[in-house]
């Protein structure tokens, strides 16, 4: 793999100008990931949300919300953060899961509740149009509509994300190894620090530039599943960072959207049994 990522940049999308629809279904099949600027979320809604759980995770309270290992809500620490696929080391973060149906702290709640929701209708919307753009032959196979298949889905994860400063001793230590999303799709909006890099069809490393006001959104495994291959699962990461950046830290909030359970994805899988099958290969179920 090079590193070679002047080549070549994300589109960023104009949500609502003429066509956005259909450039965004192409900047998913082409890039795996696409961007928005101009987007519905809530932008101030999510920078006090970074502010917000910035502070929660520099306290002591968040051992209090530790992870459930059945339900995996709650609060993952750096020791038991995950390890992409094929990776012996940890990610460097801690992060918050947040379901409507699991624990939160009260005081945060509110904001958490207001913003999963925004974000879920803005999925359907997407899926919507990621269904209108599917070739007739990848569609007729899908067992019912996308915005159904996340329709009423309890598994649906909000991942409240801080990458904590380092020091020159940790650089060794990646904040999020290259690795592939689970789930059907992430909606991402921007982080309050760079560092994110999406791997090209052509193997190259692409920065993707951290534009306050964006949204990114990018394919999962399950989505690549459900297309037959048709729409590819790509490979990302947070890299490392170097100089003055290594003692700022790095908040993010990702919605990994699931089907429901019994959603069928393929002849060969559920979306439970998919999400078992991966979740057994990294270790965790």
């Amino acid at each position: 793999m090079s590193d070679n990522s002047e080549n070549r940049s994300l589109p960023v999308i104009e949500y609502g100008s003429p066509g956005c629809d259909e450039a965004f279904v192409a900047s998913l099949k082409t890039f795996g990931f696409a961007a928005f600027s101009n987007h519905p979320l809530d932008i101030g809604l999510i920078q006090k949300i970074y502010r917000d759980w910035r502070a929660f995770f520099a306290t002591q309270n968040k051992f209090a919300y530790a992870m459930d290992r059945e339900k995996q809500d709650g609060y993952f620490s750096l020791e038991q953060a995950e390890h992409a696929k094929g990776f012996a080391l940890r990610d460097f973060k801690e992060y918050y899961h947040y379901y409507p149906w699991g624990r939160c702290p009260e005081t945060l709640k509110a904001d958490l509740e207001c913003y999963y929701d925004q974000a879920v209708e803005f999925a359907k919307t997407l899926l919507t149009w990621v269904e209108q753009y599917s070739p007739l032959d990848v569609s007729q196979c899908f067992s019912e509509s996308l915005s159904a298949m996340i329709e009423a889905s309890q598994q649906s994860l909000l991942r409240v994300l801080h990458y904590p400063p380092m020091t020159e001793g940790q650089q060794q230590l990646p904040r999020a190894a290259p690795h592939e999303d689970i789930n059907f799709l992430t909606i991402l909006p921007a982080a309050d620090g760079p560092g994110l890099k999406i791997l090209s069809q052509e193997g190259d490393w692409i920065d993707v530039p951290n534009r306050p006001d964006q949204v990114l959104i990018n394919i999962g495994d399950m989505l690549q599943e459900v297309s037959a291959g048709y729409f590819p699962s790509t490979t990302h990461q947070v890299s490392t960072p170097s100089g003055e950046e290594l003692s700022q830290g790095r908040m993010s909030l990702p919605l990994f959207l699931h089907p429901r359970p019994e959603v069928v994805l393929s002849p060969r899988h559920t979306a439970e049994s998919y999400l078992h099958e991966r979740l057994l290969e990294l270790g965790v179920a």
